[in-house]
């Protein structure tokens, strides 16, 4: 069937020729050159065989034949455009993207997705995975999760979840170490540092009324990389509360002073563009984030 309908391109240049009656106008509408839309146009005269246009000495007119087809090109022109705008709304209402920081994503976020798509079926989820700035002026982002001090330009920013830090490190390493009993044993080991945190080492030593020895061992630009080198064995890392949980459920790790955990001053925070927290899709996954929230907290507390 489609061996006999002809080019669209070519269908676009004659309604926007018939409906000027200009080639020259038509070429300017489409950001096309005159003797392009003049090629279209006997290009569609040719496959259906009749001419669509009388060329006069100043002017164009249509022919019968050409005033028929218009009527019928117009039409189903506007109707493929209504449909398409439809369905384009339709994609932009159910696709839901969400802005995540890489630590948070990959230790917290992801594992629990498979949940919010079975709580939310019509939501097409996007998830995009940087530490940069999120943009909502550009309006390709809809809710955006972030581990900072709650303040974001241009932003409205709930805190979801904070959180402290503690010594963990694999079962490995610690037998390893020979036990490690006290917090003046880490002064043995190898320290796992997070680069850019602003909970250090050296304020987790000072609430324990110890020297802190140095910037000694590796460094890691994100808080599930230094959990990672952890689980390794590569030493001990100053383990993120909501990081961690997992991996010590799951064993990959243990917290060695869980009564010593120091409290910081970034947490976690849901962020959406200013005035748009009701948007059905940022009150949908709102709802669903505090709910997950509230589960995860009482887990911990079990």
């Amino acid at each position: 069937m489609t061996d006999h309908l002809p080019p669209l391109q070519t269908l676009r240049a004659f309604e926007a020729t018939g409906r000027r009656l200009s080639m020259t106008l038509a070429a300017q509408e489409l950001h096309l050159t005159h003797g392009a839309v003049s090629r279209q146009i006997k290009a569609l005269e040719d496959h259906l065989g009749v001419p669509l246009f009388r060329r006069l000495t100043r002017r164009i007119e249509l022919t019968d034949s050409g005033h028929s087809y218009f009527s019928t090109v117009t039409r189903l022109l506007s109707e493929l455009q209504r449909e398409s705008e439809a369905l384009r709304r339709k994609s932009e209402v159910s696709r839901l993207v969400v802005n995540c920081s890489v630590s948070f994503a990959s230790k917290w976020l992801t594992p629990r997705l498979h949940r919010l798509m079975a709580d939310i079926p019509d939501l097409d989820v996007h998830l995009e995975v940087t530490d940069a700035a999120v943009d909502f002026a550009t309006g390709s982002v809809d809710v955006a999760l972030r581990y900072g001090d709650g303040r974001y330009p241009h932003a409205t920013a709930e805190r979801i979840m904070n959180e402290t830090v503690s010594p963990v490190c694999s079962p490995a390493y610690r037998e390893k170490m020979g036990g490690i009993d006290a917090p003046g044993d880490l002064l043995k080991c190898q320290l796992i540092h997070e680069i850019g945190m602003i909970t250090t080492w050296e304020r987790w030593f000072a609430m324990m009324n110890l020297d802190y020895p140095g910037m000694r061992g590796p460094g890691y630009s994100h808080g599930s990389m230094s959990i990672e080198a952890a689980i390794r064995g590569a030493g001990v890392a100053l383990g993120r509360s909501v990081l961690v949980v997992e991996d010590l459920a799951a064993e990959r790790l243990v917290s060695l002073f869980p009564e010593a955990a120091l409290e910081v001053e970034w947490g976690y925070d849901l962020l959406y563009r200013d005035g748009n927290q009701d948007h059905p899709k940022v009150r949908a996954f709102r709802n669903w984030m505090m709910k997950e929230v509230r589960e995860f907290l009482r887990s911990r507390q079990t």
